[in-house]
C-alpha cells in the first residue's frame, strides 16, 4: 500500500488486476477503458435514484464502475463480475483482507460514535470492530493513506483497513446512520412532547431510502427504515421487545432470530404507537391486539400482520411479513417429491372430501393451503376460506375472518358458508368438536374441505379427529388424505461442499448395516460464506409425510384401529415418513444431515 496513492486507484488498475487473475477478458478490458467516461456520466445521473446504497461522493469507485458493465466472468460464463467478485479479487491482488459486510453483525454504537455520517459517506468508510487495540475499517479505496491518517488522528488507534464492496458500505451507512439519527431526533421530540403520529390510510406507501433522509417525522422514518431493512434481509418477522433499560429489535431470518438494533427505552412508546396506528389499533389500550398493514415493495404488494401484547416494560410487538410470492407458490416450489406432488394434486382434483395439513406452528401449513387454493382457483370454482386471522387477502378467494367474540367462530361461520354454494372450503384450523363435526359434514355433503390440525405426524390426524368427537365411520367416509410437514433450512448453494457421513450418522439415517456405508455416503453442508451470514444455510424448503387413505385404511379407521396399527399399515402401503423424506433431501443436497435430524426429531417414534 505504501507504493500507491489514492489517485492510483483507477478503473485501469482494477481491470488489470482482474485480467491477470483470469476473471476479465481482454476484449472486455478494452471495452471498459473505451467507455469509461460515458459509463461514469450515466451512473452519476442515476445515483439519486439508486436508493440507500448510493454514496454521495465526487467520483464513483472504479469497482462500482467496472461492475456496472455486467461483464461475465471469463472462468464461468453464467457468473457476472459484480462488486463482490471484483472487490474480492482486488483484495487478493493487493494483499488486504476482503470482508463481506453483514448488516446484522455491525456494531451500531461503535460506528455512530466513531464517525459522523457526512465523513463516512464522503470517504466511503465504515468502522467494523476494535481488535487488539486497532480499529478495523471497511474502505472502498485501499490506497487512501490520507484517510487512514485522519482516522488515526480522530480515534487515537492504529487503523487496519479491509476491502469491502462500495454498495455494501453505502447501504450500511444509509441504514445505520439513518435509523440512528431518526431515533436520536425522536428522543428529542419525545422529551419535548411533540411527537406527531397522525393517522394514515390502511395502505401505507413506504418512502424510498433517499426520501427518508429528508423526512421531518423521525418516528415515521425510523419505522420505515425498519421495514426496508427487514425486506432487504428476507426477514419473516420483526420483534420489538421492551426491556428495563432499552428496547431490543430482532428479526427472524430463515427461521432464526437475529438481534439487529438496541434503541433507547424513551422512544419505545412512540415506535409502538406508530406501529399501532399504521395497523389501525387502539394506542390507549393495554390489552393484546391484532392488526394488519398493507404496503408494497416495488411491484409486489405485501401484508404485515401486527400483534401487540402488554409486558412488564411496555407493549411487545411482533410484525409478521407476509409476502404473497412466498405465501402463495406453485405446488412444484413447495418441496414435494414428484410422487408426493402427484398424489396431493390428485386429492385436489376430487369434487369432495377432507384434506388435512398437520404440523407445529411455523411449519408452513398456511403456505401449503394457500398454494393449493391458488392451484384450484378459476372462474368456475367458488372458494371460501374461514381464517383467524386472515393471513393474506387474496382476490380469488372469498375470505371470512372468524371471530368468536362476535359470534362468528369457525363452526358458526362454516354453517353460514354452506349456504353460499361453495365448491372448496378452507377452514384455517379445527380447534373444537363443533368445528370438526361441521367440517366432516361439509366434506360428506359434496364439498372439498381443506383444514389444519396440530399433530406431529400424519396418522395422528385420525386420532385427533376422534378426540374431537368425530365418529370413526365418518372419518373413514370423508378423509381423503393427510399431509404432515416441517420446514428445514436449505444448504447455501454459494458455499456448499460434499461431506462423507460417519457410521453413527448413517445409523441415524436408518440405513441397515451402517458400518458398511461409513465414509461412502455423501451429503452436502454449507461451510459458511457472506451470502448465508456464515450459517451454511440459505432459504427454507418443506419436508412432507403424505398419508393417502386407501380402502384398507378406511376399513381400519371405521373399526377404530389404534394409531400404531394405522401407521404400520400405512408403511406397508408405501407411506414415506418425515424422517425418510428428510433423508432423501439430504441425499439430494437440498439440506444438511444436521438440519434433517433436528427438524424430524419430534416425529420419530410417534407412530
Amino acid at each position: 500500500m505504501r507504493t500507491h496513492r489514492a489517485s492510483d486507484f483507477t478503473l485501469e488498475f482494477v481491470a488489470d488486476a482482474l485480467q491477470k487473475k483470469g476473471i476479465l477478458r481482454e476484449e472486455d478490458h478494452r471495452t471498459a477503458s473505451a467507455r469509461e467516461n460515458s459509463q461514469r456520466a450515466r451512473l452519476l445521473r442515476e445515483t439519486p435514484q439508486r436508493g440507500g446504497g448510493a454514496l454521495r461522493r465526487a467520483d464513483l469507485s472504479p469497482v462500482e464502475l467496472l461492475a456496472s458493465f455486467g461483464f461475465s466472468d471469463a472462468r464461468r460464463e453464467a457468473d457476472r463480475i459484480d462488486q463482490d467478485r471484483t472487490t474480492k479479487a482486488l483484495a487478493e491482488t493487493i494483499g488486504l483482507p476482503y470482508v463481506k459486510i453483514d448488516p446484522l453483525k455491525l456494531d451500531v454504537q461503535l460506528i455512530t460514535r466513531t464517525l459522523s455520517r457526512p465523513f463516512a459517506r464522503k470517504h466511503a468508510v465504515l468502522p467494523l470492530e476494535k481488535r487488539n487495540g486497532a480499529l478495523v475499517v471497511a474502505t472502498a479505496n485501499p490506497f487512501d493513506r490520507e484517510l487512514f491518517e485522519n482516522l488515526h488522528g480522530l480515534t487515537g488507534m492504529a487503523i487496519e483497513p479491509v476491502l469491502s464492496a462500495p454498495s455494501d458500505i453505502g447501504r450500511a451507512i444509509a441504514e445505520i446512520y439513518g435509523f440512528r439519527e431518526q431515533i436520536k431526533e425522536a428522543q428529542i421530540q419525545v422529551s419535548g412532547g411533540v411527537v406527531d403520529v397522525s393517522n394514515l390510510e390502511q395502505f401505507v406507501n413506504l418512502s424510498g431510502m433517499d426520501a427518508l433522509e429528508a423526512s421531518s417525522e423521525p418516528i415515521v422514518a425510523a419505522v420505515e427504515y425498519l421495514f426496508h431493512y427487514a425486506f432487504e434481509q428476507r426477514a419473516s418477522d420483526i420483534h420489538v421487545e421492551p426491556r428495563r433499560e432499552e428496547t431490543l429489535i430482532r428479526m427472524r431470518i430463515d427461521g432464526v432470530l437475529h438481534p439487529v438494533y438496541r434503541i433507547p427505552k424513551s422512544v419505545h412508546g412512540a415506535i409502538a404507537n406508530r406501529l399501532k396506528i399504521m395497523s389501525r389499533l387502539d394506542i390507549a389500550a393495554r390489552r393484546p391486539q391484532d392488526g394488519r398493514i398493507r404496503t408494497a415493495r416495488g411491484e409486489t404488494e405485501m401484508e404485515l400482520r401486527v400483534s401487540t401484547i402488554p409486558t412488564a416494560f411496555g407493549d411487545k410487538i411482533v410484525v409478521r411479513i407476509l409476502d404473497q410470492q412466498v405465501l402463495v407458490r406453485d405446488l412444484s416450489e413447495l418441496g414435494f417429491l414428484p410422487d408426493e406432488r402427484d398424489r396431493f394434486e390428485r386429492w385436489l382434483e376430487r369434487p369432495h372430501g377432507l384434506v388435512v395439513v398437520t404440523g407445529p406452528t411455523g411449519s408452513g401449513k398456511t403456505t401449503t393451503l394457500y398454494s393449493a387454493l391458488e392451484a384450484l382457483a378459476s372462474p368456475e370454482i367458488n372458494i371460501v376460506t374461514i381464517e383467524d386471522p386472515i393471513e393474506m387477502v387474496h382476490e380469488e378467494f372469498n375470505q371470512i375472518a372468524a371471530n368468536p367474540k362476535t359470534g362468528t367462530g369457525f363452526a358458526e361461520a362454516l354453517r353460514h358458508v354452506l349456504r353460499q354454494d361453495p365448491d372448496v372450503i378452507m377452514v384455517g384450523e379445527v380447534r373444537d368438536a363443533e368445528t370438526a363435526t361441521q367440517a366432516v359434514q361439509a366434506a360428506l355433503t359434496g364439498h372439498l374441505v381443506l383444514t389444519t390440525l396440530h399433530t406431529s405426524d400424519a396418522v395422528g390426524a385420525v386420532a385427533r379427529l376422534r378426540d374431537l368427537g368425530v365418529p370413526g365411520f365418518l372419518i373413514a367416509a370423508t378423509l381423503t388424505g393427510v399431509v404432515a410437514q416441517r420446514l428445514v433450512r436449505g444448504v447455501c448453494p454459494n458455499c456448499a461442499e460434499d461431506v462423507l457421513l460417519t457410521a453413527d450418522q448413517v445409523a441415524e439415517l436408518g440405513v441397515r448395516h451402517p458400518e458398511e456405508h461409513a465414509g461412502k455416503l455423501i451429503a452436502r453442508r454449507g461451510v459458511g460464506c457472506p451470502k448465508c451470514r456464515y450459517t451454511g444455510y440459505f432459504g427454507r424448503t418443506g419436508i412432507y409425510e403424505i398419508l393417502a387413505v386407501n380402502h384398507r385404511l378406511r376399513h381400519l379407521i371405521a373399526e377404530g384401529a389404534t394409531p400404531e396399527v394405522l401407521a404400520r399399515t400405512a408403511r406397508q402401503d408405501g407411506l414415506r415418513t418425515l424422517r425418510e423424506h428428510a433423508v432423501l433431501k439430504v441425499a439430494s443436497g437440498a439440506t444438511s444431515f444436521e438440519e434433517a435430524m433436528r427438524s424430524t426429531a419430534d416425529s420419530e417414534g410417534s407412530g
